[in-house]
């Protein structure tokens, strides 16, 4: 069922406790990509620009949880959002989210201003999903707003026990979150058919679930990625040095056979393009339906794309997760490229094309097509498990619309 959205309710001159996903890459102090930050920028402005205040929580990275750690800090997120947002009054205050200087600094908000707390994950109690820290970080808010799709699958305090502490004030989603719920779980439950989904990355087991759950539910599946070829062994093909999950043959096998029980096509590669080793300047060769040794598979061939058009061609629904192909490495980028570009055209014919996951999120950007797909998901495990079939306990704590 939807959830109550931060724009049904009235923020004015009240303190929203907003969990948002900055989870950005950073090198050397300096943020490489923006997205998470800029998709939040819509539940930002609906909340100042009705006179709410706006206080903003967030992880970065994986630091140990035992207090500040200078590599781990928001503080260049703070500054790449006072960019996005020079006329707004946004505090940074300390180096702890849950301290004095933080509350008084929350306390002090006037409306229409922001403060962004340092990383939750400087806590232990945030992976712990500690009470004790949740009631903290409670006290700091009058609403709950949860626009963070990349943790929702996690039970982390600020995304479980929070909301749970906050029981009797208005606890609902983002304009983010309540998209990604709209377009990975509801649409997908009505989904038009021709319905095909696209599934690569490098392990089989990574997303064993999912391809259980959508062989229910779609007409084909085509496979791409590392993960094709513990499918092609399963199959008795030679497969060179491949990346092969050798305990993941059993299952595979058990999966080409449901989709065969089930009428679903599982599209396999039927060529590939090979390296000597993952590197950009390594000897390349095609190989059709054997792989010959000391040669591994790094992308999808030319006739693989071809076939997997033919599908995507037709489809009235895409889903897409895991890129082909080692997209981060030329040449090996072609396959993946290719994917992008024939799916977004499929949103140009009028199809649902829904992309999810944190590659293959880059990638949709890399190739230039992310503003032709109907929705490119923020989170990469968290729109994994939506497609698998699961439910989140943070969503569970969320008002009904």
């Amino acid at each position: 069922m939807p959830k109550k959205t931060i724009d049904q309710v009235d923020v004015n001159g009240k303190r929203v406790l907003m969990r948002v996903d900055f989870n950005v890459p950073i090198e050397n102090g300096t943020i490489t990509d923006d997205r998470r930050i800029r998709m939040t920028l819509p539940a930002i402005d609906s909340v100042v620009s009705r006179g709410g205040r706006l206080v903003l929580i967030s992880h970065l990275g994986r630091p140990k949880g035992r207090g500040y750690e200078a590599d781990a800090s928001l503080a260049p997120v703070a500054a790449r959002l006072r960019e996005l947002r020079p006329k707004l009054n946004i505090g940074f205050p300390s180096q702890d989210c849950v301290d004095e200087q933080a509350a008084a600094a929350v306390r002090a908000l006037k409306p229409g201003e922001v403060v962004l707390l340092e990383n939750l994950r400087f806590h232990g109690g945030e992976k712990n999903g500690d009470t004790g820290f949740a009631g903290k970080l409670a006290t700091l808010g009058d609403i709950y707003c949860n626009d963070a799709f990349g943790t929702a699958h996690r039970p982390d305090a600020s995304m479980v026990a929070l909301p749970k502490a906050m029981a009797g004030k208005p606890r609902v989603v983002g304009p983010l979150l309540a998209k990604e719920i709209k377009y990975l779980s509801e649409a997908l439950r009505g989904a038009e058919h021709p319905f095909v989904a696209v599934l690569g990355g490098s392990k089989v087991s990574d997303k064993l679930a999912a391809i259980g759950n959508l062989l229910a539910e779609v007409d084909a599946v085509l496979v791409g990625g590392a993960m094709a070829y513990t499918f092609l062994k399963a199959l008795g093909h030679r497969v060179g040095s491949s990346l092969v999950e050798d305990n993941m043959l059993g299952k595979a096998k058990a999966i080409i056979e449901e989709a065969a029980n089930r009428k679903t096509d599982l599209v396999l590669p039927v060529d590939h393009v090979c390296g000597r080793e993952l590197a950009r300047h390594t000897p390349i060769r095609v190989f059709e339906e054997h792989i010959d040794d000391g040669w591994m598979g790094l992308d999808i061939g030319p006739s693989t794309i071809g076939r997997f058009g033919s599908y995507i061609g037709r489809a009235r629904t895409v889903v897409w997760n895991g890129p082909v192909g080692a997209f981060e490495i030329l040449p090996f980028d072609i396959g993946t490229r290719q994917v992008a570009t024939m799916i977004a055209a499929r949103t140009d014919s009028g199809a649902l094309t829904i992309c999810g996951g944190g590659d293959t999120a880059a990638a949709v950007e890399l190739a230039g097509v992310a503003d032709r797909f109907s929705h490119v998901s923020t989170g990469g495990g968290a729109s994994l498990e939506l497609l698998e079939g699961r439910s989140f306990e943070s969503l569970a704590q969320l008002d009904e619309a």
